[in-house]
């Protein structure tokens, strides 16, 4: 199986920068798909970016403009650069692959991680 490991988060002051890491490891066969999704307190789940092999990166129009996805050479590892931080960014922020093999997509999530905007 694949394991996501995230790295960076905390807090940061309004209008500040983070950067997001998140590294896939184990039995890897095609991550084809990453993206982040963050969890405010007594809110759903909400799709942050996404990006998928050979595609653009997709934003939520809360974050576009100030978000970048990207992913590494290997393509084992998926970053959200934070640019500009608002308070509603504030969030458990997960980091998701998608690993395809024969035909068979398996999901994996990342364990999270919190930003706190300052403000």
């Amino acid at each position: 199986q694949v394991q996501l490991v995230e790295s960076g988060g905390g807090l940061v002051q309004p209008g500040g920068s983070l950067r997001l890491s998140c590294a896939a490891s184990g039995i890897i066969f095609n991550i084809n798909r990453m993206a982040w999704y963050r969890q405010a307190p007594g809110k759903q789940r909400e799709l942050v970016a996404s990006l998928a092999d050979g595609g653009t990166p997709n934003y939520a129009d809360s974050v576009k403009g100030r978000f970048t996805i990207s992913r590494d050479n290997a393509r084992n590892t998926v970053y959200l650069q934070m640019n500009s931080l608002k308070q509603n960014d504030t969030a458990v922020y997960y980091c998701k692959a998608h690993d395809r093999r024969i035909g068979v997509s398996r999901k994996y999530w990342g364990q999270g991680k919190q930003v706190t905007d300052s403000s």
